[in-house]
């Protein structure tokens, strides 16, 4: 694995071989294998639930109060056509937009980082912030989620690691220890309580001795995954097989859940449910 800007190139590197394993949202995942990619998703690795989640910021004093407020805004998003864009095209189709109100919103690529800054410099009308960045930006105040991807979905597995066929083919023992160890891991997670994992993540940073920074650390509170180690299940791709039908991106019937992934490598199968690819 290595640093690229978004889910979608992170997982189309896995396609053009630059990397062998890549992860994104499930409707990217689902976006690139209705094309024939010839990669399957074999692990879920985040997600969102009570104490993970993410949120469409607004300042205080702003005039946003609903959907229908933000024909005519800027909304900053980390990349398109990934989770913060279907989360923001979701709240604005549920509040009844139609499709031309829904193209007056407009999505500003702006990096997570530089988010909050965008937001308070009124650059954006609504910015999207999760994890250690909505944190430390709740602690200087002044702003409130407009909504958060919690209020539509719920707890989910939003995202899936995805490897090539030719490498599960020829590598299936390493493909077995790598999803195995990755199961594992977000079991383990999932499973104990939040302060032991936070201190065995500032350990580890200490003791690999990489100059790495711990200063999110205290900030982390979940994985967000909602099956056993990771398991995928036929819902978690169905939900934006269907968003992307009622969009036209596909065509009704095009696209099975069980062939985007498989749950063969998972030791956690049979805990949930356990849909694999032939």
């Amino acid at each position: 694995m290595g640093n690229t800007i978004s889910g979608p190139q992170d997982i189309q590197a896995v396609v053009t071989r630059d990397t062998d394993i890549g992860g994104a949202f499930n409707g990217a995942v689902v976006k690139l294998l209705s094309k024939k990619a010839p990669v399957t998703a074999v692990i879920g690795y985040y997600g969102v639930d009570d104490h993970t989640w993410t949120g469409y910021y607004v300042t205080d004093d702003s005039p946003i109060k609903s959907a229908q407020d933000l024909i005519g805004k800027k909304v900053a998003v980390n990349t398109l056509g990934a989770h913060h864009e279907f989360m923001v095209r979701e709240y604005l189709e549920r509040a009844g937009l139609n499709a031309q109100d829904a193209k007056q919103v407009s999505l500003i690529v702006t990096p997570p980082v530089a988010a909050e800054q965008s937001l308070r410099s009124a650059n954006v009308d609504v910015a999207q912030l999760g994890g250690v960045l909505r944190d430390k930006a709740l602690e200087r105040g002044g702003i409130h989620p407009l909504f958060t991807d919690q209020d539509l979905f719920g707890t989910f597995t939003a995202g899936s690691y995805v490897l090539r066929d030719d490498f599960i083919a020829k590598n299936p023992n390493t493909t077995r220890h790598l999803v195995t160890a990755l199961a594992r891991a977000i079991e383990w997670a999932r499973e104990t309580p939040p302060d032991e994992v936070r201190a065995r993540y500032t350990r580890i940073i200490k003791e690999r001795r990489r100059a790495e920074s711990a200063d999110a650390i205290p900030y982390w509170k979940s994985t967000g995954v909602a099956q056993p180690g990771g398991l995928i299940t036929d819902d978690e791709f169905q939900i934006w097989i269907n968003w992307l039908v009622k969009d036209g991106l596909l065509q009704a019937g095009q696209v099975q859940p069980a062939s985007l992934y498989t749950n063969e490598f998972n030791p956690y199968a049979g805990a949930a449910g356990d849909g694999a690819r032939p």
